[in-house]
């Protein structure tokens, strides 16, 4: 081991160096045994300084995305802290655990349900592929706990670099399996073409199940703090899980009894509006009974607060109060969320509306900026709601429902 580089500073550098000489078109291998000649192994804490050491030199993220995948194929099996301190994925219910687990399972599916059926052209096998494609396509409800439940404990500890470049990659990922769906589904499907889709498309889940395992698992364990799991364990229902759910619970009542839900004031205590006043029981109420989402950012650019009503058309965990609003969005829609903030700001807008087709929703998405009465920015409001059932009236209704 004499002759590795053990100088923190000086192997902060030569790995940067590395990364970079790949990133001009070092050859993997040529890198993998450079690696070893010069490093030997690397820790989890490494691998994270080294992101976010790129991306304040001004490096892309998108580039670091794309690196995030050699860093998979260079690392692994060289990280030497993947074996400590791993008892949260032990302990039955844990999200820890739960998250292990699922990546257990996306291995069995991929290794039986989808790569036996690759390279064939019957119909037998495209039927299986198309029903292991949707069986995959689960896998956004493991992506969505990492990104709203996970990520906000990694982020107030200042690490934001690992939830840029997954978050990034887990959308590719996303996209990537959206597209084999489709294209399996046509009348006219070329499975050779198709196949080897597929097998990008596996190979980047692979790389990142690695990558949970060994850099973000560990992170995580080392960093979230016991409050932080019970969050993430309270909010996990609400988003869903990949393909079963967990059979064991954690957080017993015994378990975050010392763990109170911050009470409302006494009703007596009224909020006092232009028109009218409110206690904090109504007020909440009244929030929650709206037949839309509302969530409001403030003038830092934090989200602050949120509507709990019936009908959710996007996940919203209690996680998210206090997060930055660019580290609530995908990496590629981060721009265009900055941009709409900024025109609030400066006063150059005071809305923007937005309409997608989402399954079976039509989904009006409208941005306003809130002002007081002398016309100082405070925030941000977003309002988002179905809009479908709307557009499909006709006629007049003028009598009350039976």
């Amino acid at each position: 081991m004499s002759e590795f580089i053990n100088n923190s500073k000086i192997r902060e550098a030569q790995l940067k160096q590395l990364i970079r000489d790949i990133h001009k078109g070092l050859p993997l291998e040529e890198a993998k045994i450079k690696f070893k000649h010069d490093f030997g192994s690397i820790t989890t804490e490494e691998i994270v300084a080294l992101e976010q050491s790129l991306i304040a030199d001004g490096m892309a993220v998108t580039e670091v995305m794309r690196l995030c995948d050699v860093h998979a194929a260079v690392f692994d099996g060289s990280i030497e802290d993947i074996h400590k301190k791993k008892e949260l994925t032990d302990i039955p219910g844990h999200p820890a655990k739960i998250f292990k687990d699922e990546n257990n399972r996306l291995e069995k599916l991929i290794k039986e349900e989808l790569e036996p059926y690759l390279d064939k052209t019957d119909n037998m096998s495209q039927l299986m592929l198309r029903v292991g494609i949707e069986r995959l396509m689960q896998i956004t409800n493991h992506y969505a706990r990492k990104e709203y439940l996970f990520f906000p404990g990694l982020e107030k500890k200042g690490i934001n670099s690992i939830p840029q470049v997954m978050w990034g990659v887990d959308d590719e990922i996303r996209e990537m399996i959206k597209s084999l769906h489709t294209r399996l589904g046509a009348s006219e499907a070329n499975l050779m073409e198709i196949s080897q889709s597929i097998k990008v498309t596996l190979t980047k889940v692979k790389d990142m199940i690695v990558k949970e395992n060994n850099i973000l698992l560990p992170k995580l364990v080392e960093t979230l703090s016991f409050y932080d799991w019970i969050q993430a364990d309270k909010g996990s229902a609400d988003i869903g899980y990949f393909l079963e759910k967990p059979q064991e619970t954690w957080a017993k009542e015994d378990a975050d009894s010392n763990i109170k839900p911050v009470q409302p004031k006494a009703v007596f205590d009224e909020v006092k509006f232009d028109a009218g006043a409110l206690n904090p029981v109504e007020l909440n109420s009244l929030l929650n009974t709206l037949p839309f989402d509302m969530t409001f950012v403030d003038k830092d650019g934090n989200v602050k607060y949120f509507t709990q009503g019936k009908e959710r058309i996007f996940s919203r965990p209690l996680t998210i109060i206090g997060r930055h609003v660019s580290m609530c969005h995908p990496p590629k829609s981060v721009h265009i969320v900055e941009a709409i903030v900024e025109s609030f700001r400066s006063g150059k807008k005071d809305h923007e509306d937005f309409w997608i087709n989402m399954g079976p929703m039509f989904v009006y998405i409208r941005y306003f900026a809130v002002r007081d009465k002398n016309a100082n920015y405070l925030g941000t409001l977003e309002v988002t709601q179905n809009i479908k059932p709307i557009r499909e009236l006709e006629g007049e209704k003028r009598l009350v429902s039976e």
